[in-house]
């Protein structure tokens, strides 16, 4: 029989996955207005600061939605693909802050 302990432990890896599956085109996003990446370079991130090996297709075709979204430009540069922001995707990431408060809501919301 599971203990509460066991189950929880188990329950938060899960939905800990699901955020960073959910959001991973905003994270992508705000790392990009860090520095310009390669879709390897984001893999690499990806499971250094949450602890997911996130499949190289994955966020390749989150990179491909987000360029034809106009959001990212990618860009080959000695043999690597590596994405920047657009315009557009600067402006996303300065507005993605600002629905902090709006989203814990929701996630309070959502659980109570």
């Amino acid at each position: 029989m599971y203990s509460v302990i066991a189950l929880e432990s188990e329950l938060l890896t899960e939905m800990h996955k699901k955020l960073v599956k959910n959001f991973l085109g905003e994270l992508i996003l705000m790392e990009l207005s860090k520095r310009p990446m390669s879709g390897y370079d984001i893999v690499v991130f990806i499971h250094r600061k949450f602890h997911i090996l996130m499949s190289s297709g994955t966020v390749y075709s989150y990179l491909y939605l987000l360029e034809r979204k106009g959001l990212v430009e990618g860009r080959f540069t000695s043999r690597k693909r590596r994405y920047t922001l657009t315009k557009r995707g600067k402006e996303a990431t300065e507005a993605i802050p600002n629905l902090k408060d709006k989203f814990l809501v929701l996630m309070v919301n959502l659980f109570s």
